[in-house]
Parts: C-alpha cells; structure tokens; sequence
C-alpha cells in the first residue's frame, strides 16, 4: 500500500464497492479498496490505473493490517458488503478500529439492524452511519444519491468526500444530504426501494393493458413510452421502459422481453417497507400491492393450471386507454411517492429520525432509480409547507389530483372489465377515494368488533368509550 494516507476505505469491491470507490477517486478523494480475495483486488487495482491513470489515487489490497494501516485519521471506512455479511465484517475489523473512527454501512440494510449496530459501536467510541446508496452499477460510479443517517457528528467528515461524488440535480446541487438520527439513512432507502416497487408495478400494468389486454405490439408501445419521457411522467423508470421495449433478443429473434419468464423476484426491501407501513400505522397500499403481485407472480405453475379453469373476459380498447393512461400513471406515481413521504414522517414522530422530507425529495431527483420530475413539484409543497405529514394535503398537489383522478379511475374500469389484474392502480384509486371521504365504513367495523369481542367503540354525539348488548337472532331495534 502507498505510504501517504488514504482518505476513506472501501470494504468489498464487488460491482457497487468497485464502482462507488472509482467515482470517489475520479472527484480527488484518495481512496484504499479491502477486498478478501486478491483477485478482486488485484483486479481493482488494475481497473482504477486503467480509469484514472497511474497517481496511486486508487488501489487494493487483500492485505487487512496493511489496508487500516494506509488510512488516514479519522479512518473513515464505506462496507460495500451484502447486508447479511456486516456483522461479519464489523468484527473482523473491530481488532483494528479506535475511537473516532467511522464505519459507514453503504448497502441495504434493514434498518433495525442499522439501530442495533449504532449502539454497539458507539460503546466503542465509534461512528456509525446507515447509508442507503441508489443508482446501481452505472450510478455508483458516475453519481447515485445517497442518503446517510446516524451519528450527525461524523457528518462533516463525510460531507466534503460524499458531495462530489453524488448525483447533480439540474439545480446543480448534490443528491446526498444528511437524513437524521439513528438508522433514518436506511429507512429512508428502505422506502425509496418501496416506492420503486409501486412505479413499477404501475408501469407494467400499463403495460399489460395495453399488450395483453388490447394487443398492441411492443414497437407501438415503445412509441408511447418514450413519448412520456419529457413532461409529467418524466423519470428513470419510464425512460428504461421504452428502451426495453425494443431491446432485441441476442439468443434468438423478436424482442427479449418477449422471452422473459413472467415471474419477479424481490430481495426483501419492499416487503420491509410495508411491515414497516403497518407497524407505524401508515396506509401504503400501493407499495402492499406491489409486492403482493410480485409474490403472485412466483406461482407461476399454479397460473398455468388456473388460467385453463379460471374464466372471465381479456380483452381492453387501446384507443380509448391511451389518452387516459398518462394521466392515471402520473396520478399513480405521485401517490406513490405521497405514501412512501407519509410513512417518512411517520417514522419521525415515532423514532425522533428528524428526516425532512423536502430534503429527501430533492436529493431522489437525480442519480436514484426513482428519479423524477414531479419530485421537484413534491418537494416545492414541503418547503410550501413543511408540517404536512403527507403532500396530497397542499393545495397544488390536491388540485392536480383532482385534475387527473378521473383518468386513474376510467384506466380501473377498463382493466376489470377487460380481466387485466391491475392491483396497484386498483389500490391507488381506492387510497385516493379513501382520504377524499369524511365518513368511512369503520363505524361497521367497530360495531362488529364490539359484538363479537367487547371491544368498544367511540360515539360522534358524546365523549367516552361505548360498549353495547347487541340484539341477537335478528331482532330489529325498537320492534
């Protein structure tokens, strides 16, 4: 290793490690790289001559004693290991760490765990900062945003290291931001992945309405795509739609996504997101959706064996769809985003995060894979109003709502009249539907509690709690 001090060390240099510690070497951050096997060290050390020449500004090793010994003080390590190996890690290097080092975790933990590890480092007089990192392979090393929570007084350490590396907003400012106490860095990627699970979602049942239900081809579909990529829907995930859309296939002819097994998989962070929703009481049913139907399509057996005995129509109007459909998808998107703002603010008030949910919305308008331009519009009604817990409640925000629900609620209709399974917009409509509404049927809900298990209930005309000796057998009230 280089006598002089290097400035952060990078734990595994897999795809993310590698690429996130070349994008802080290319911004003048002089950077040591750990990877257990040599090859990958070596095969990193390689990699940064052949990227950013040979100044010595980036290098590997395998060598764990000689890799600390290169870091300067405060040694700053970033781990680039898979959540389940961190533990693991974090004893490995706990024989070589002192007080005032700081060890940030940059891949997706859960952040119960990031919490726990918080407090054991801590009682060694270390920092520890849970740091959600979105942007995949590309945007690790040309800028993803970042999203750090934790120990704020390791913050300006970081600070000058992380902002240059970091996305660039077209307001030219970085996509990284401190995002509050304890594991707010991780919970605030946790919904962030949430999120992206609900737009997507949304954008293949576009999909699916279109091509299954009203036989459009994946040129034509292409076409609409990319037509919505300037505009309201403008965004990363429907920029890549369109590109998919006529990706040939190397193995064979026609399109790829044509030969694409019809089964999604997950690795975890959606569904912690709606165990999340649900213990902090915040409905996210466009997230639970999301994830139901990833898990739905897993059985994809069973599919084959129902499809043959299951009935009912197939088939959608393309024409009349299409002009409906922007507006449904923004109206989509942009509750997506409110419930996964929602759940934030809710994590504030139940674990004292302090996260401000305009920052975060500023800092996912570039380099994320949820990356937009109506975050610009949802930040812009934090700063209106910042004590709103969730943005459909500022005017403007609402107001757009209004203009575009009734094309959320025609895109609906169509897909169950035509049999098109469209469970997350079938959820953001009724989300909608439910806040609009001042009276719900909970009343019946209570009552029912009440009959069968004593539970009480509230009255509107009176304070206190309600229990009743409900009439059995039928009896009507007063007959």
């Amino acid at each position: 290793m280089a006598t002089s001090p290097f400035d952060i060390g990078v734990v595994g240099l897999g795809v993310m490690g590698a690429n996130i510690a070349l994008n802080l070497a290319s911004h003048g951050t002089r950077v040591a790289g750990y990877n257990h096997t040599s090859e990958k060290a070596e095969a990193f050390s390689r990699r940064a001559t052949n990227e950013l020449g040979s100044s010595g500004v980036a290098i590997g090793s395998s060598d764990l004693p000689a890799f600390i010994r290169s870091l300067g003080t405060p040694r700053i390590l970033l781990l680039m290991v898979p959540a389940a190996a961190v533990d693991e890690v974090l004893d490995e290097l706990g024989a070589y760490l002192q007080p005032g080092d700081i060890v940030i975790d940059g891949g997706n933990s859960h952040y119960p765990d990031t919490e726990r590890r918080l407090k054991q480092l801590a009682a060694q007089g270390l920092h520890f900062i849970g740091m959600g990192i979105s942007g995949g392979e590309s945007g690790a090393r040309h800028g993803p945003s970042m999203m750090p929570g934790g120990e704020e007084a390791a913050w300006r350490h970081l600070r000058p290291l992380l902002e240059p590396a970091a996305a660039i907003a077209t307001d030219g400012k970085p996509c990284v931001a401190w995002m509050g106490s304890g594991g707010a860095g991780h919970f605030v990627k946790m919904v962030h992945n949430g999120i992206e699970y609900a737009i997507m979602q949304l954008i293949a049942e576009v999909y699916d309405l279109l091509h299954r239900g009203g036989g459009l081809d994946n040129a034509h579909l292409h076409h609409l795509f990319a037509s919505w990529r300037e505009g309201p829907l403008a965004s990363y995930l429907v920029e890549i739609t369109a590109d998919i859309l006529i990706q040939p296939d190397d193995l064979g002819t026609g399109a790829l996504l044509d030969r694409i097994r019809d089964q999604a998989g997950q690795k975890g962070t959606g569904r912690w997101t709606s165990e999340a929703a649900f213990d902090l009481g915040v409905p996210t049913p466009s997230i639970d959706a999301a994830v139901s139907a990833r898990g739905l399509s897993g059985y994809y057996a069973e599919r084959q064996h129902a499809s043959r005995h299951l009935s009912g129509p197939l088939s959608t109007s393309p024409d009349s769809l299409q002009a409906r459909l922007a507006g449904a998808l923004e109206a989509g998107m942009l509750l997506a985003y409110a419930q996964g703002l929602h759940l934030i603010s809710a994590a504030n008030a139940t674990y004292g995060y302090g996260t401000s949910q305009a920052t975060v919305a500023h800092i996912w308008r570039g380099g994320c894979i949820i990356r937009a331009g109506m975050l610009e519009t949802l930040a812009e009604a934090y700063v209106r109003n910042g004590h709103s817990a969730n943005p459909i409640f500022e005017p403007g925000i609402a107001q757009r709502l209004g203009t575009l629900e009734s094309d959320l609620r025609a895109v609906v209709a169509q897909g169950a009249l035509g049999g098109i399974p469209l469970p997350a917009f079938s959820a953001t409509l009724a989300y909608y539907d439910a806040w609009r509404s001042a009276r719900l049927p909970a009343n019946l809900t209570q009552a029912q509690r009440d009959y069968f298990g004593s539970h009480t209930y509230e009255r509107l005309d009176r304070d206190g709690r309600f229990h009743t000796h409900w009439t059995q057998g039928g009896q009507a009230p007063g007959a």
